[in-house]
């Protein structure tokens, strides 16, 4: 009796631990290194795999579920099981080769969950998540397995359950083009759809309520959201479609109208990494290196052919109307003078490159037709533009040469030419290429921001790279980080920029624009914004145009606005004989460290930078439509050492549009107990260059 008793209780003990160990498969937590951020991973009834996000033992996300439709075979995403699953934590610092930073720590703990199917064909699915204290990023990964070599996505269906009618700063989820003006609304007022979105731009396609990525959020207890993606490779862009009434979003794929699915992969493959930063100020989220930590190391090694700078050049003059990109207009602009003109001007003023455009034949015929392909040639220049003497002559004078190539969207055209055009590049020793976009894409069908455009430009950077040239592109498939995996990828547009400011019919870029730029899309990586334009007003080009800063704000750009790449985009002629134009002279483009001192959301931002090689730091402040006043610390700087800040602030009279140019610049020395109290005018700001004293 005693026996059976005994062996009763050993049966009943073992399968309590049969059920506690099918209990905490069920259910895993993962904590972030200093236990700031909880993930959790949970099978629901129905079988459905979910997670939830706290922070601060706070929920920010709720019970989210995932899964996948498939062209030819059923969804996945319920009558899951888990199969195993590990833990691992990891902690690195690595070195940017250029950048806001020169030493990045990569500090995370790691949870991957293996999925299958309970029934037929029990396919295999894994989850990977990386939570930080800063945020999380996570994906999916599917390994080899029988009778499934290729997977054909209609759509992906990760869920983001926020836990409130936040504060929202969105635009539209376009298929085709970043370039719209933000909105600041609570989630459930967001539309997509609305008319104000049925712009006239060169190409653009919104399907549906969504939202492109980067988007930021404001809890109403204060907290900060911002929901991206990292590593777009291989793969379709992400928009996030909204569910007003249940407060949540969906990931939604972009498309192609070529083909029944939107991503086509082999197995073994990942997706890209869904990511959420998460912080309690808003300046955090600018100092988070979430998103290019998620991505792979540095594949190219070392890159010092690159060196980061400033430029100036033939652009902006085309777009006030000054002169033209096309040869028959009469007007053209990349004549072998004029660019000999920003050399002698670049090479005088600490300005280390220019950029010509319309340099090439083809610009006759470049938007506006609908077969454009064969239209560019990228190594034929005009009659008038003598590339080689250009190069030449710049050469002689300290200057770089970055080429163009503007590709109309004829993907064929520049497929075929590519390898040509960059080896003519590597010929001339010029290391840098602007590409660009413009227009729907050819093939007809496809969009800038599918799978089929995202392999394109995976494409570009990797030849690119063969030959030691970096790219910055326009009408770009959104930043996601690969920069650290492909450090030639040093700038991209992706968002509304400063050429808005002279031709758009709706006023150009307000004067939150920025402000809220700084906080989504600078969050995914640098921007090429062209900023430096003094001639406020245009005249005497665009008279019903201006930009809607003041000139103090265009100072404080190449602190704010991040590139290691930084146009001095105004006009010859309105530099010369200006005081403000020593700060762009001086100023740094490649960072050692940054400190985001202060901001808000659409308000306005602080940031201090310290120039990599140099003891000198340099400090920009923007604001919106409000004047505002701000105080400045200035205790990130070292112990013992006194400084001269030339300051670079607005008149007592300034304001975006009734004053826009009045400026005072004064010198003072400073340490680090300093403090500054400074008034922005409204849509103004500061610049300040800080040097130490010997």
């Amino acid at each position: 009796m005693k026996k059976k008793t005994l062996l009763i209780l050993l049966l009943a003990t073992a399968f309590l631990h049969a059920c506690d160990r099918n209990k905490k498969l069920e259910n895993i937590q993962v904590l972030s290194p200093k236990g700031k951020v909880e993930v959790s991973f949970l099978i629901k009834g129905d079988g459905s795999p979910a997670y939830v996000v706290k922070y601060k033992n706070n929920t920010v996300i709720d019970t989210s579920t995932f899964g996948f439709d498939f062209k030819d075979q059923i969804s996945i995403g319920n009558n899951m099981e888990i199969i195993g699953s590990k833990t691992s934590a990891f902690n690195e610092t690595w070195e940017m080769p250029w950048g806001e930073q020169l030493k990045v720590i990569n500090n995370y703990k790691q949870l991957i969950v293996n999925l299958q199917e309970k029934a037929e064909p029990k396919r295999l699915m894994d989850v990977v998540f990386k939570v930080y204290d800063d945020g999380i990023g996570f994906r999916y990964e599917f390994p080899e397995q029988e009778k499934i070599d290729t997977l054909l996505i209609t759509d992906e269906n990760t869920q983001f359950n926020i836990t409130g009618d936040h504060k929202v700063w969105w635009i539209p989820g376009d298929w085709d083009i970043y370039e719209h003006l933000y909105s600041t609304t609570n989630f459930s007022e967001i539309n997509a759809l609305a008319d104000k979105y049925k712009v006239d731009l060169a190409q653009t396609y919104i399907p549906e309520n969504a939202v492109n990525t980067p988007v930021s959020m404001k809890t109403d207890e204060g907290i900060y959201l911002s929901f991206h993606e990292a590593n777009l490779t291989g793969y379709s862009g992400m928009t996030l479609k909204i569910d007003k009434e249940n407060l949540m979003m969906q990931s939604g794929l972009v498309g192609s109208e070529r083909t029944a699915y939107k991503v086509k992969r082999a197995l073994p493959f990942h997706t890209p990494w869904r990511t959420i930063q998460i912080a309690d100020k808003a300046a955090d989220l600018i100092e988070s290196k979430l998103i290019v930590n998620l991505n792979e190391a540095n594949k190219l090694g070392d890159i010092s052919w690159f060196k980061p700078t400033k430029y100036m050049g033939i652009w902006w003059e085309m777009h006030l109307g000054k002169s033209s990109w096309d040869l028959a207009s009469g007007k053209h602009g990349a004549t072998t003078k004029n660019a000999k003109s920003f050399i002698d001007f670049a090479s005088k003023n600490q300005i280390g490159a220019i950029l010509v455009e319309g340099w090439n034949t083809g610009w006759e015929h470049w938007i506006g037709f609908e077969d454009r392909e064969g239209v560019f040639d990228f190594v034929t220049s005009y009659p008038d533009y003598d590339l080689n003497e250009v190069v030449r002559y710049g050469k002689e004078k300290g200057v770089d040469i970055f080429m163009h190539h503007e590709t109309s969207a004829a993907i064929g055209t520049y497929n075929q030419q590519m390898d040509t055009a960059f080896s003519l590049m590597q010929s001339l020793g010029i290391h840098a290429v602007k590409t660009g976009y413009v227009g729907k894409i050819i093939p007809k069908g496809e969009y800038h921001h599918g799978q089929w455009m995202v392999n394109h430009f995976q494409k570009v950077i990797e030849t690119a790279a063969k030959y030691d040239i970096v790219i910055n592109a326009h009408e770009p498939i959104k930043a996601t980080g690969i920069r650290r995996t492909y450090p030639n990828f040093v700038s991209r547009e992706g968002l509304r920029g400063q050429e808005f400011n002279a031709w758009s019919a709706d006023g150009g870029n307000p004067p939150e624009h920025l402000p809220i730029v700084a906080f989504t899309r600078m969050l995914a990586g640098p921007i090429d914004f062209t900023p430096g334009i003094f001639n406020i007003k245009l005249t005497p080009y665009r008279a019903d145009n201006q930009v809607n800063t003041t000139l103090a704000q265009q100072l404080a750009l190449y602190v704010v606005i991040y590139s290691p790449i930084q146009m001095a985009a105004d006009l010859i002629e309105n530099y010369k004989g200006q005081a403000a134009f020593q700060f762009i002279r001086d100023v740094g483009v490649n960072w050692e460290t940054t400190k985001v001192l202060d901001g808000e959301i659409g308000d306005f931002v602080t940031i201090a930078r310290k120039e990599r090689g140099t003891e000198n730091w340099f400090l920009g402040s923007i604001t919106d439509e409000n004047a505002r006043n701000i105080t400045i610390a200035f205790d990130f700087l070292d112990d013992n050492k006194k400084y001269e800040a030339i300051i670079y602030k607005d008149g007592k009279d300034a304001h975006w549009d009734k004053n826009p140019v009045s400026i005072k610049i004064e010198k003072i020395i400073i340490d680090k107990t300093s403090s500054l109290e400074l008034k922005l005018a409204a849509g103004g700001g500061v610049a300040i260059s800080i040097m130490p004293v010997n």
